[in-house]
């Protein structure tokens, strides 16, 4: 059955007009390994960005991007829940062990996109996006790029 996932991805505006991976490594995935991180909603993505930075610029123009990712949840998502993972998997002494699983998941090609809990909120979700998945350019799309304002208190 096909539906329809929502989720967003604040980028710098420069970059928020396409979805191309720069191919660094993180958490999930290895150096060279083209994924998109997005998250299931606006609020989350913020907080993802700014635990992910070492310093914001308010000066830089940022946008949230919405992806609209049509699949099939039994054939397009793999799914890591908390209890999939090794116990310190919030710390980042754990970057090798989620980096290795991640990579499984990306070379096999098996999914298009691969739910993770966020280390940042219990309970909310993040998704890696395979940009080189053969399904990729049919079901991904970016529809809509909103304007971003940056509280000055989160900052």
């Amino acid at each position: 059955m096909s539906e329809t996932l929502t989720c967003f991805r604040i980028a710098r505006e420069k970059y928020a007009g396409s979805l191309q991976a720069s191919g660094a490594a993180n958490r999930w995935n290895r150096d060279q390994e083209w994924v998109l991180y997005v998250s299931s909603s606006r609020a989350l993505a913020t907080l993802e960005l700014l635990v992910h930075r070492s310093y914001i610029r308010p000066d830089f123009h940022y946008k949230v991007m919405v992806l609209e990712i049509s699949l099939d949840p039994e054939q397009d998502l793999e799914i890591f829940s908390a209890d999939d993972l090794p116990s310190n998997w919030r710390s980042l002494e754990a970057y090798p062990d989620l980096q290795k699983m991640g990579s499984q998941w990306y070379q096999q090609r098996s999914t298009l996109l691969l739910q993770v809990p966020s280390v940042v909120i219990t309970k909310e979700y993040n998704y890696l996006v395979h940009t080189r998945h053969p399904r990729f350019a049919q079901q991904v799309k970016l529809v809509d790029t909103e304007s971003f304002f940056w509280d000055e208190r989160l900052l």
